[in-house]
């Protein structure tokens, strides 16, 4: 037979079924205050503990930004003072700049007064140096001293005006007495100690025109420049009646008094020459 009771539930007064809750009135009224609190502390417990959260969080907040204003007006009052620092130095250079203008231009006025002002072709009065000029080379075989020594002949005889055909004479004469050489002589110490080419033994004779001091020709010292005895010569020249329509060895044979008068004519032709190469004719 099946069971009524588990197909039809029938329920009796005092089955814990039938009952919904079977707490005292006593205990239902702590329970309920137990309740009430707990519901509280959901309520009011984890607010308070976000109000909590949330004050400590402002006020993290409120320092982390009170920091960063005072680091950001640090920061702004040292970009003020790099700008009004920069802004005084420039201004000092400024100031500066006026005095180092005028002292650079005091500077410039100085060095333009001091210096030489660049001579006017026309309106200066110094005397101009003339060129040198230009040595001739040696011609008729000569060396360069021979050559020297001829130009001092031909400049010398210049210098005194006598013509042309006087140098000739003079070139040819020391062509033929000492070789165009300034000789020493060995007989006169003394001849030695003044510049000197060659030394020779012909009595007391020296010079390009080897002439003696012994005959009144001259000082030792002085017979040994070649212009001196030029002069010496020449002017014994100028002093011979017509040498200028005599032949060039007759002239300066008239002049030197030699032991050998013809031998002066061989040397004219190299004389002539050497006189055109230092005074081209026309000059």
């Amino acid at each position: 037979m099946r069971d009524d009771r588990t197909l039809d539930t029938q329920t009796t007064p005092g089955d814990p079924t039938d009952r919904s809750d079977d707490t005292p009135s006593t205990d239902r009224r702590t329970a309920f205050r137990a309740s009430a609190a707990y519901a509280r502390n959901l309520l009011h417990g984890p607010a308070r503990a976000r109000v909590a959260l949330a004050t400590g969080v402002l006020c993290c907040l409120g320092l982390a930004a009170v920091a960063q204003t005072q680091g950001e007006s640090a920061d702004a009052a040292a970009r003020g003072d790099a700008l009004t620092a920069r802004a005084e130095a420039t201004q000092r250079v400024e100031q500066d700049r006026p005095s180092r203008d005028a002292d650079r231009a005091a500077t410039s006025a100085t060095s333009a007064t001091s210096a030489t002002p660049a001579a006017d072709p026309d309106t200066d009065t110094r005397p101009t140096r003339k060129p040198r000029p230009v040595d001739p080379a040696p011609v008729a075989g000569l060396t360069e001293a021979q050559m020297e020594n001829a130009e001092a002949i031909v400049r010398t005889g210049r210098e005194m005006g006598v013509p042309r055909r006087a140098l000739v004479i003079a070139v040819a004469t020391a062509m033929q007495e000492s070789n165009l050489y300034n000789y020493a002589s060995g007989v006169l110490p003394e001849s030695q100690n003044y510049p000197h080419q060659a030394i020779g033994w012909d009595h007391d004779s020296v010079g390009l025109f080897q002439q003696r001091p012994s005959s009144g020709w001259g000082p030792v010292r002085r017979l040994m420049e070649p212009e001196f005895a030029t002069r010496q010569f020449l002017s014994a020249l100028e002093q011979v009646p017509g040498w200028q329509r005599m032949r060039l060895t007759d002239a300066a044979q008239a002049v030197q008094i030699s032991a050998y008068p013809e031998h002066y004519a061989k040397h004219e032709w190299r004389a002539t020459k050497v006189v055109e190469a230092i005074v081209p004719n026309g000059k």
